[in-house]
């Protein structure tokens, strides 16, 4: 990798920027993908020239068969843009991301509670209270 330092920086920037906790694995490729919040909110991927930033997003499949589908916000070559200038874009591109993600929590019209979408029974009843009062089965 031509610039080392510069990859170990924006490890550090992910890490500090992201919703906490913040959590990293390394997939085929060598492809480090940084998951931030609870639940998670901001989905980044960081490959030897691109970054990656994703809104987090669940699809379902089947019954009990959460798929994560993060829908993609924005990518930038890190090698093309000034330090400066990247971390701008990447901070942008995270906090776009995340207001996103966060908008589409809703509150349940029983206990109130904020909801990620995924574990929402309809647009404001959550899946406990639609299984406690309503008797609904998943």
């Amino acid at each position: 990798m031509e610039s080392p330092e510069r990859y170990e920086q924006l490890i550090a920037y992910l890490m500090a920027h992201l919703p906490s906790p913040v959590e990293q694995e390394e997939q085929d490729g060598g492809v480090l993908v940084f998951s931030g919040g609870t639940p998670c909110e901001v989905v980044v991927r960081l490959t030897a020239t691109h970054v990656i930033v994703e809104e987090f997003a669940v699809r379902w499949d089947r019954a009990y068969q959460p798929v994560i589908s993060p829908r993609r916000v924005g990518s930038v070559n890190w090698r093309r843009l000034p330090e400066s200038v990247l971390m701008n874009v990447i901070g942008q591109l995270i906090k776009g991301a995340r207001e996103m993600r966060l908008s589409r929590y809703r509150a349940c019209r029983f206990c109130g509670r904020t909801t990620a979408p995924e574990w929402l029974y309809e647009a404001d009843l959550c899946h406990t209270c639609s299984e406690e009062g309503l008797g609904a089965v998943h």
